[in-house]
């Protein structure tokens, strides 16, 4: 099979940008104050005279968790590895995070409020015929890992692929997408893209 783009340029993983680091540092704090709550647990003043009464639970996981944004939403899907060469869609430059939009619900005091998730895509030339594939892919990831109140759409970045009005009807048909991951074999590529997504 003759490969769209033989030599693409490729980005030195450690030039990515990425939240691994505060991931680190946020999942270590974590561990130490599910550690503490273990040894100490909830008590009362009768065991402990140091108790509070008013004490409640204000520290936990529940409050610190911080609203998802472009950079969670980059980190994601960076890892994908394209179908045709052994590197991630990040290290290609098909997914930037400037290429990330997040739109915030119009009222987030309803339960039921929706944020809106735009991809935009670079295919790696202009005549890329795994355009289609790659998007589904970045969907089906994010369709996956983001709460149900996220909504996704994937797109080519205008101007840079010779057919990407189609691509994009492809890629926003919700019934064309459905039919897409009921094919066996198309799965089994997509599988495959997104192993290194669950590599630490």
């Amino acid at each position: 099979m003759e490969l769209d783009n033989a030599n693409p340029t490729i980005v030195n993983p450690s030039e990515l940008p990425s939240y691994r680091e505060r991931r680190k540092i946020k999942d270590e704090s974590r561990q130490k104050q599910g550690i503490r709550q273990l040894f100490m647990g909830k008590s009362s003043y009768a065991i402990d005279p140091f108790y509070l009464s008013d004490y409640s639970d204000t520290d936990s996981d529940d409050s610190n968790v911080e609203p998802i944004d472009e950079q969670e939403i980059y980190d994601l899907i960076a890892p994908i590895t394209d179908p045709e060469h052994p590197f991630s869609l990040a290290s290609l430059g098909v997914v930037k995070l400037e290429d990330v939009h997040l739109g915030s619900p119009t009222d987030p005091t309803k339960a039921a409020a929706l944020s809106h998730v735009l991809v935009e895509l670079t295919p790696t030339v202009t005549h890329c015929s795994l355009a289609t594939v790659i998007g589904l892919c970045v969907r089906v990831r994010l369709d996956q890992a983001l709460p149900p109140s996220f909504r996704v759409e994937v797109k080519i970045k205008s101007g840079t692929h010779n057919q990407s009005e189609e691509v994009n009807k492809q890629l926003a048909d919700k019934e064309r997408v459905a039919a897409a991951l009921e094919n066996a074999q198309l799965m089994g590529v997509l599988r495959n893209m997104m192993k290194t997504c669950l590599e630490p």
